[in-house]
């Protein structure tokens, strides 16, 4: 929020803690989607399901999405630069716009009930600020709570800023994963891609390498320098990409795009199949692998290894766990 993006579920801890919540026993409050098309944890629905009708521009799915992105959920969240609680105010914005949600005589930005509600209204009113920039107006109204309302005006839409671009298509791809009738990968699907996966065991990486029918050329190149134009594999998305392909679920290019296309699940719940995404916020995920129980997984991890069996502490920033999603619209890239 505000040009910083929020430390999530791993930043802060060691991947071991991160691993040991997410192979749990069952028992956590459960993820509910009763009246939201975006699951979301059930102490937060009915202020999100109040919240989201705050004015037209903004709707429960959409007000969840950003919650997700900003800090997962995590209400003590604060980044790098100040932002603070579920919402990521900055305390300059928390000042002008922050609300009394619960009516308890304070403003806390640490308290959801107060947090919740001043974003929605934070962003009507952004709303209300950007409503005459062309463009697609939902695109505006999250570059902007992201950038600033100046920005947006500035620059007649989403500004050129990376950090904010990617803000916007993150967000506009969670709140909609779940509206165009995709269908979760059920364990005989998981079973499908865990063995298709297992059949390519030693297959080399390759940046870039990898499509629905199995291992290719890559393109150049890695930020190592590594060029996939030489090397017939896959990278780790393109593993994850052909592995439900034989499943018949259809996932986009990239790990971060998966992310996107995957339903949340929570400690717990994990399950052979489910993907195991690694980064430091929804807009920064790096790698991406194929669990297969008893903490660990198959993924294609870097240049110059082969895809083989890590164990899911392999990197130290685990961010989240997801069931894949059909959706037809997905398309390479």
């Amino acid at each position: 929020m505000k040009g910083s993006t929020a430390a999530l579920v791993g930043a802060g801890a060691t991947a071991a803690v991160v691993v040991a919540a997410l192979v749990q026993a069952v028992g956590d409050d459960p993820v509910v989607g009763t009246a939201l098309s975006m699951a979301v944890p059930a102490e937060y629905q009915a202020l999100i399901e109040e919240a989201g009708n705050t004015c037209p521009e903004v709707t429960p799915n959409l007000l969840a999405a950003l919650l997700t992105q900003e800090s997962g959920f995590n209400p003590k969240a604060e980044s790098p630069v100040g932002a603070q609680g579920i919402a990521q105010f900055m305390p300059s914005t928390w000042e002008s716009h922050g609300i009394d949600g619960n009516g308890d005589g304070k403003r806390d930005v640490w308290d959801p009930e107060d947090a919740i509600p001043s974003s929605a209204k934070y962003l009507c009113t952004i709303a209300q600020d950007v409503k005459n920039v062309p463009g697609n107006k939902q695109s505006n109204i999250l570059a902007a709570y992201n950038a600033g309302s100046g920005a947006v005006q500035k620059y007649g839409g989403v500004p050129p800023y990376k950090e904010t671009q990617n803000y916007v298509r993150s967000i506009t791809a969670l709140a909609n994963q779940h509206q165009g009738g995709g269908k979760v990968a059920d364990t005989g699907q998981a079973a499908t891609a865990i063995n298709a996966a297992k059949q390519m065991l030693g297959t080399p990486y390759s940046w870039g390498g990898g499509n629905t029918n199995g291992p290719s050329t890559g393109v150049c190149c890695s930020p190592g320098g590594q060029n996939g134009k030489a090397v017939t594999g896959f990278d780790c998305s393109g593993l994850t990409l052909y592995a439900y392909a034989q499943a018949g679920i259809s996932l986009p290019r990239t790990a971060a795009q998966q992310y996107t296309a995957s339903q949340p699940v929570k400690p717990g719940q994990v399950r052979p199949g489910d993907l195991m995404f690694y980064g430091t916020s929804a807009t920064n995920i790096h790698h991406v692998g194929i669990y297969v129980g008893n903490g660990w997984m198959i993924d294609s991890p870097r240049p110059g290894t082969k895809v083989r069996y890590s164990p899911m502490d392999t990197m130290r920033d685990l961010f989240a766990v997801g069931r894949p999603t059909s959706n037809n619209n997905n398309k390479e890239i």
